[in-house]
């Protein structure tokens, strides 16, 4: 089963990551299928197309794009799977939806490359994401040819921030034309680690849990509010029936 001129993929998982785990908690942090921050980009190669040359091989992992397997609302509020639906469990993706592909190690395809942000350089707790700046993580062979190789720092164009976490690392997924200039090594940045994702998710993790106190407030309220209604009716409706008998 092959196609001539795109791969046939399948989901490494369910095709939404929706829950998260934090410290052997299981979360929910995710209900809807409008938001593309939480489907799985991660796929499996089913079958390469006759008419691509490409060193990606059948049973490969790849990192593809987020509408693959995202699901949407209809023109009747249906939710369908995505126009790359090809049948049970498996999707089209042309060469360009796809990022990045393993074999001993994550390669990036055809002009893609991957850019890992940097913080800036100041002692206060609120630092902040250098702008349009980065640590080239994995490149390609264009760049390669001007020199700028993985561990450079770059910078890039702006509105180019397209996030994916590939092995617990924040990484900015770009072309080689959207890189602009090269400062030279990583040399006194500090690069947004695994530690620091953690301490985000611990963040969220107490976010959800004070989203959960709050709404459980909300329904005590709501209950007593409810529960006095009834009783004023209650009340109400025992002197109309004294003032009938009368």
């Amino acid at each position: 089963m092959n196609s001539l001129y795109q791969f046939i993929i399948k989901p490494v998982g369910e095709r939404y990551k929706n829950k998260i785990n934090i410290e052997g908690c299981e979360l929910i942090v995710n209900s809807s299928i409008s938001s593309h921050k939480f489907v799985n980009r991660e796929a499996e190669v089913v079958s390469v197309p006759l008419e691509y040359k490409t060193k990606i091989k059948k049973g490969d992992h790849v990192i593809v794009h987020h509408n693959l397997f995202r699901r949407y609302y209809n023109m009747k509020g249906k939710s369908v799977n995505s126009t790359k639906y090809f049948k049970d469990n498996l999707y089209f993706a042309h060469p360009s939806q796809i990022y990045m592909y393993y074999n001993n190690g994550w390669h990036t395809q055809a002009e893609y490359c991957f850019v890992k942000p940097v913080l800036e350089n100041n002692t206060s707790s609120n630092q902040k994401l250098l702008k349009n700046t980065g640590i080239l993580k994995y490149g390609n062979n264009t760049l390669e040819t001007f020199k700028i190789n993985v561990g450079d720092l770059v910078g890039f164009k702006s509105q180019r921030e397209f996030e994916f976490i590939i092995d617990n690392e924040l990484l900015y997924c770009m072309e080689s034309n959207d890189i602009l200039v090269k400062y030279g090594n990583k040399k006194n940045k500090t690069d947004v680690s695994a530690d620091r994702l953690k301490n985000a998710a611990a963040t969220k993790k107490l976010a959800i849990f004070d989203a959960f106190e709050i709404l459980t407030r909300i329904e005590e309220e709501e209950n007593m509010i409810n529960s006095t209604n009834k009783n004023s009716k209650a009340s109400t409706f025992g002197g109309f029936a004294e003032g009938r008998s009368r």
